[in-house]
């Protein structure tokens, strides 16, 4: 599979963000692309709560999945769109942040709303509380595509090693990982976790990733990578926005589980833990 990352600095306004991956859907078709795969909150990235509810949606009338599904339609190309915010989908009121794998028939093949959200005080100061506007989504997701099962997840779910467990114990050889890393949390901690999910899982990890700075004023760490299921880093995009692509070989992950069977070698861990 020859896989397109799109590396953006997604702004506020929906329908600029869905030109921009127009454009990267034709781009990534052009250079032989089979798969393109974006950033977490690809169509609107917005601190301002109050500005982006008057711009996000649900599901049914978002203009970027609109438009990304006519143009992976007409390109004849797989997307995954790495998040997208969405409003009027949860009963409680709160928002969603999901995923979504559309086919080269435009359909929507598979959808992910991020289960663990990112509250947190970083030490410069910096407070997120992403769980005061978004609600956690409540099931995990993988979609079989023709180069193999893929397991999807956005941003801080990175953190969580059970669920990237539970996606490779599901079949998945590829596990999906758009963010928008912070750029303090990203120089710690992003590649060092990349890998570690690949090895862990025997699987390849592609993360597209948002970068820069942004319209509402925050920073991105960027470094989009693809990591193959030996911990080797195929393709690192660093701190500029754009296109790149990376070829996978999905026989390396049979070639490596073979090697260390560490999915053979899982047990089923005892509930107790004994203190003493």
């Amino acid at each position: 599979m020859r896989a397109a990352l799109l590396q953006s600095t997604s702004g506020v306004e929906p329908a600029a963000n869905a030109e921009r991956i127009v454009a990267a859907i034709a781009e990534a078709k052009a250079g032989g692309a089979d798969m393109l795969f974006t950033p977490e909150m690809v169509g609107c990235l917005d601190r301002n709560r109050e500005r982006a509810a008057a711009t996000l949606t649900d599901e049914a009338r978002d203009r970027v999945l609109r438009a990304v599904r006519q143009a992976a339609r007409e390109a004849g190309l797989w997307v995954h769109i790495g998040s997208l915010g969405l409003r009027d989908e949860r009963a409680d009121g709160r928002w969603i942040n999901r995923g979504f794998v559309i086919d080269p028939a435009g359909d929507i093949r598979a959808r992910y709303d991020k289960i663990h959200l990112f509250d947190v005080e970083l030490p410069d100061g910096i407070s997120w509380r992403e769980s005061a506007v978004y609600g956690p989504g409540d099931a995990l997701a993988a979609v079989d595509t023709p180069w193999g099962r893929m397991g999807l997840s956005i941003c801080y779910d990175l953190r969580f090693a059970d669920l990237y467990r539970r996606l490779s114990d599901a079949g998945a050889a590829a596990l999906l990982i758009p963010a928008a890393f912070t750029v303090p949390t990203g120089k710690a901690h992003w590649e060092t976790l990349l890998r570690a999910r690949a090895i862990e899982s025997a699987c390849f990890v592609i993360a597209a990733a948002q970068v820069g700075h942004h319209e509402d004023g925050r920073d991105t760490y960027g470094h989009s990578m693809v990591v193959d299921p030996w911990g080797e880093v195929l393709l690192d995009m660093g701190d500029k926005e754009g296109l790149a692509f990376a070829d996978i070989d999905f026989a390396r992950v049979e070639q490596v589980r073979a090697r260390i069977p560490v999915l053979a070698h899982r047990r089923a861990l005892p509930e107790r833990v004994t203190v003493t």
